[in-house]
């Protein structure tokens, strides 16, 4: 029986109106202004950071201001060994693969008179990292990392990380993420911010216990990668690790990594290192959005560490320092600008 006229204008007038429900809600969740941060911060002192940080978010949050964003493009990355969590005496992925060598060696003679397995047990990190891509450190990967299943490598990392305990400050390598750093991811994703760990770091590693420690999901890493393998083994599909076509996501590699992971440019970035410099650049410099650059500084040797041109491993940091002033990248000065380093 045909439908009345009155009675389709009011079926469409219905649609309408609720899609219209549906819509604004949405659309206010896309513009909401800025969350406070009184609260979020509060592990971070009165300093210079902290106040550019909550006024840029204030503005790019306002619809009304100049400087809106919309929230599909507000994208934060940030480094991790050394920006979200200690870096030394080694970062945690080395120390990681270091404890693998070292119980290996303990039960096998002819590994363990391998050139670089001998580096790792003197803890000859020079050697180690020689190289511009560092290849001693690369068979190292390669021998604790290479043909594992993806499944395998998972439950390793996740099984290290459940007891192994970091030499300075006797806690587990997940207890030890930077709590004011904690609160910056948590006040930009109040604010309708996606955050990404962009590291040179194993993205696989990192991928193990990313959400549970920092609430950033797997598909938010990207790190440091390699060729994986496709099989099949006893009739099921397995992913295997090998160290083919490695792409090392650092310096120069960051940007390219972000492009092509993410494909947009961020316009909130923080690092740590000489190793970030060229993230901090893609980030802030000729960015048609505002943009935010920031620099964590170790300088507090009680707490953590103090170090910038002379680490004990990685986190060389001298030219992202001294091009700071001239970008308007912000240095946080661990000591002076954190009332507290850790979650207690």
């Amino acid at each position: 029986m045909p439908v009345p006229f009155q009675r389709k204008l009011f079926l469409s007038t219905l649609c309408i109106a609720v899609a219209c429900l549906w819509i604004q809600p949405a659309r206010a969740q896309l513009d909401r202004p800025a969350v406070d941060a009184a609260e979020t911060l509060s592990s971070w002192k009165d300093c210079a950071t902290k106040r550019a940080l909550i006024a840029y978010v204030q503005r790019v949050c306002d619809p009304k201001s100049s400087d809106f964003v919309p929230q599909s493009e507000r994208i934060a990355v940030f480094d991790n060994d050394g920006a979200l969590w200690p870096e030394n005496p080694v970062p945690f992925q080395v120390a990681y693969a270091f404890d693998i060598v070292d119980k290996r060696a303990a039960n096998d003679p002819e590994f363990a008179k391998q050139p670089m397995v001998q580096a790792v047990l003197k803890r000859d990190i020079p050697t180690l990292l020689a190289g511009e891509r560092h290849e001693g450190l690369l068979q190292v990967m390669a021998m604790t990392h290479a043909g594992m299943s993806v499944e395998e490598f998972q439950k390793s990392v996740s099984d290290w990380m459940a007891q192994a305990k970091h030499p300075k400050f006797n806690k587990r390598y997940d207890q030890l993420t930077y709590q004011p750093m904690q609160e910056v991811l948590a006040h930009l994703r109040a604010n309708g911010f996606k955050t990404y760990i962009v590291s040179g770091g194993g993205a696989d590693f990192m991928r193990v216990w990313s959400e549970r420690v920092y609430g950033i999901p797997p598909e938010q890493v990207i790190g440091s990668s390699a060729k994986t393998k496709f099989e099949l083994r006893e009739g099921k599909p397995v992913l295997i690790k090998n160290l083919d076509q490695v792409f090392v996501d650092d310096k120069a590699g960051k940007p390219v990594g972000i492009h092509q992971a993410i494909g947009r440019r961020p316009i909130v970035c923080f690092g740590n290192s000489d190793g970030d410099h060229a993230m901090l650049q893609y980030t802030t410099i000729g960015n048609p959005r505002p943009s935010f650059g920031a620099i964590v500084h170790h300088t507090d040797p009680d707490r953590e560490y103090a170090y910038d041109s002379a680490p004990k491993s990685s986190g060389k940091l001298v030219e992202a320092l001294a091009d700071a002033p001239n970008q308007g990248w912000y240095v946080i000065d661990m000591k002076e600008d954190w009332s507290k380093v850790f979650a207690e």
